[in-house]
């Protein structure tokens, strides 16, 4: 049976950033557990949740910045990015409250139901103009991607399972999609390690302009310097 109660607010697994708090959202006017529709914390008109900005890498890329006239451009497009953050802010929160209490022992297709629930509770869910991107994945060990429990699965999560979650939000059509490893087993610290270092070069590697195969080179790279025994 899951916990809903909402007493333990910091992450279950192993190696999400330390000192991360599940519930730190409520910055935002958010109850713990969530239960706002995220659109809800911030006034018609502002720009949204903005996070993390980065910089556009190439030299080719320096216009976008320095132009008067991309700079304008780019203004038009506002009421479109609000969109993406608050699909993106929706997608954090139903993620930070998920792992509060994703455990060895929970029932997969009881943990994709209450992360689908909720997304659709924080978007707003209005038909195709908001709701779930996709159908849950929790991919289980030697399974790269794209699982998805049907009804009647009785498939557990173990302690010594490698989970990859993946879930997205939708508004007007907009997916965000954001996937994290789950794993409570020490002895995969060198692999989380390895993809998180390997997410964070291709992250790095993304702008406007920039072949996919090179962001692609970039993970790649990052990836197979690392080594690990199991």
């Amino acid at each position: 049976e899951i916990d809903f109660s909402g007493e333990n607010k910091f992450p279950l697994c192993r190696l999400l950033n330390p000192g991360v708090r599940c519930d730190s959202f409520t910055k935002y006017g958010q109850t713990w557990p969530p239960s706002k529709p995220v659109e809800t914390l911030f006034p018609e008109g502002s720009e949204g949740p903005v996070g993390q900005i980065m910089e556009h890498p190439g030299d080719f890329n320096r216009k976008l910045v320095s132009d008067a006239e991309k700079r304008a451009q780019d203004r038009l497009q506002t009421d479109m990015y609000r969109k993406v953050r608050i699909a993106s802010e929706c997608h954090r929160q139903v993620r930070k409250w998920a792992q509060s209490w994703i455990k060895p022992g929970i029932l997969l297709t009881d943990m994709c139901e209450a992360i689908e629930n909720k997304n659709r509770e924080l978007v707003g869910e209005n038909g195709l103009k908001a709701g779930v991107g996709f159908p849950t994945g929790c991919s289980l060990d030697y399974v790269a991607a794209h699982y998805t429990p049907n009804v009647g699965d009785t498939t557990r999560l173990g302690y010594d399972n490698v989970m990859k979650i993946d879930f997205g939000t939708q508004i007007e059509g907009r997916i965000i999609d954001c996937a994290w490893t789950v794993a409570f087993n020490p002895k995969f610290d060198p692999l989380l390690e390895a993809v998180k270092a390997a997410t964070e070069a291709g992250i790095k590697a993304a702008g406007i302009g920039v072949r996919l195969c090179d962001i692609g080179e970039e993970i790649q790279e990052v990836m197979e310097s690392h080594e690990i025994e199991l």
